[in-house]
């Protein structure tokens, strides 16, 4: 049996891909590490920083689970090289709620309208939902429903998490400067 620096090393098979050091901000805690450049924001998310909530569900860009926020936008952290996210802030799902453990107001309506069934979805779902907000993007349930269509959810919950939407969006405008940013 060959360890897998053997296995790298074989002829014929290429070099391994030389170590990239990069710095950024993951819901507001400093974060360096060395990447292999071919490896996902995602990838270094889950698998190195600990921080699962944002899922895997088809590493191309197609469902939203792995939707986090990177300097305040939303983006797909499967496509995102991790070597990209260099020097900015990164927001995941985890990063939403207070200190204190008190749920962001998305977190919340999600609760409240029942917007989860499964519950893979749910974290991309969030984050969408909460730049859907900040972006300016609720004022029915149609353009909830068009600025919310790159995440999918096979259990069919969309009427609930159109519904978690408008609630927090109720939330914030009856209660100006309420948190609908991450």
């Amino acid at each position: 049996m060959t360890s897998r620096s053997e296995q790298r090393d074989t002829p014929g098979a290429g070099p391994a891909a030389p170590g990239v050091g990069v710095a950024f901000t993951v819901n507001g805690v400093p974060a360096r590490c060395v990447v292999d450049p071919r490896e996902s924001l995602l990838d270094v998310l889950r698998e190195r920083l600990g921080l699962t909530g944002a899922k895997n569900g088809c590493d191309h860009g197609q469902c939203g689970a792995c939707t986090v926020h990177l300097d305040g936008r939303r983006i797909l952290s499967c496509l995102m090289p991790a070597v990209q996210a260099q020097g900015a802030g990164v927001t995941t799902v985890e990063g939403l709620a207070e200190p204190d453990g008190t749920p962001h107001p998305v977190q919340r309506a999600f609760l409240d309208q029942d917007a989860l069934q499964c519950g893979y979805c749910t974290p991309g779902q969030i984050m969408s939902a909460v730049a859907c907000l900040a972006e300016g993007h609720a004022g029915d349930d149609e353009e909830i429903r068009e600025y919310m269509s790159g995440n999918l959810c096979r259990c069919g919950a969309y009427p609930q998490i159109v519904a978690a939407v408008r609630q927090a969006g109720r939330r914030a405008s009856a209660h100006p400067g309420g948190r609908t940013d991450a």
